[in-house]
């Protein structure tokens, strides 16, 4: 059987972004019982700078939950305080030092990937922000050589002065590394369509993955985040959506969940939370819509319209 045909056959690794409340360990414990094989979680107050060191007992728990279970490689999202691209001294500085620390509580957990946000470039210059997002990373690996967790750049809408609306821009960031091989990609559905990647379409999704397999490579992109979005098409709006339920609609995440280049990698939920009108847990509703589209026997796109 060939690998493309097995790797078709296999489950996705789906995932969701949830809550470390309570201990760590509560965000492996809720990730089973949505019957996921991944989570993304805060690794610390993503609101502070500054959080007490973990626990040794909560460093255990969570290994010991993660050891007893089936799980992928775990994710962890850097803190929205962390500008990377930022031309002020004491707030890179700061973002540094913020994402080194992350970077070491995320070795700690044993957590593969730490997903970024390139960052505002708050001057205007889209140029020199991206070469300081690189020159940032230069430094972090500079005061953590020995760091095990792989940094994820993501895919933005582009709202605003953000970094990373396109996978030239990351490729900028990445051609200045002085250590490219330790950095990936993160791709987040909402995020690429509101900056102009059209995927509901088979001939979008291609070029979408076409251009980054040419731009950072199909290698770097070791995460997906899943989100529908509320906005149109270009409109850089950063406002995710439950899956089906915004303008990308179910058939776009249909065909990246048939894509077998993709499977096994992280594939993520940030949408809403909260309950539906029936009283349904969000994240199981949007899992569920998910594992139905990933089990249909073609990613067809008049197959999967009609379904």
């Amino acid at each position: 059987m060939s690998v493309k045909k097995l790797a078709s056959r296999q489950s996705p690794c789906l995932g969701a972004h949830l809550s470390i409340t309570g201990g760590l360990h509560r965000a492996l414990l809720a990730a089973l019982r949505l019957g996921c094989t991944t989570v993304q979680v805060f690794v610390k107050n993503q609101r502070q700078w500054v959080a007490p060191a973990l626990r040794p007992a909560d460093v255990a728990r969570w290994h010991e939950v993660r050891a007893e279970n089936a799980f992928g490689p775990l994710v962890a999202h850097a803190s929205y305080l962390v500008n990377l691209a930022t031309p002020h001294r004491k707030l890179r500085q700061r973002s540094v030092s913020a994402f080194v620390e992350e970077l070491t509580r995320c070795d700690q957990l044993a957590v593969s990937y730490l997903v970024v946000h390139p960052g505002a470039a708050t001057d205007g210059s889209i140029t020199r922000g991206l070469a300081r997002v690189a020159a940032a990373l230069n430094e972090v690996f500079r005061r953590y050589p020995d760091c095990r967790t792989m940094p994820l750049l993501e895919t933005t809408a582009g709202q605003g002065r953000s970094l990373g609306r396109s996978f030239a821009e990351l490729a900028e960031i990445l051609s200045r590394l002085e250590q490219p091989q330790r950095v990936g990609v993160c791709v987040d559905t909402c995020h690429v369509f509101a900056a102009g990647y059209d995927l509901r379409t088979r001939r979008g999704y291609d070029a979408l993955v076409g251009e980054a397999t040419r731009l950072v490579g199909q290698e770097r992109i070791r995460v997906w985040h899943l989100n529908d979005c509320l906005g149109t098409c270009g409109s850089r709006l950063d406002r995710h959506a439950h899956i089906g339920a915004g303008t990308l609609g179910r058939v776009a995440f249909a065909r990246l969940l048939h894509d077998a280049r993709f499977r096994g990698l992280p594939m993520i939920l940030e949408t809403p939370k909260g309950t539906d009108e029936r009283g349904r847990d969000w994240d199981a509703v949007n899992l569920a819509r998910l594992r139905r589209l990933a089990d249909r026997r073609s990613d067809d796109d008049n197959d999967l319209a009609g379904g």
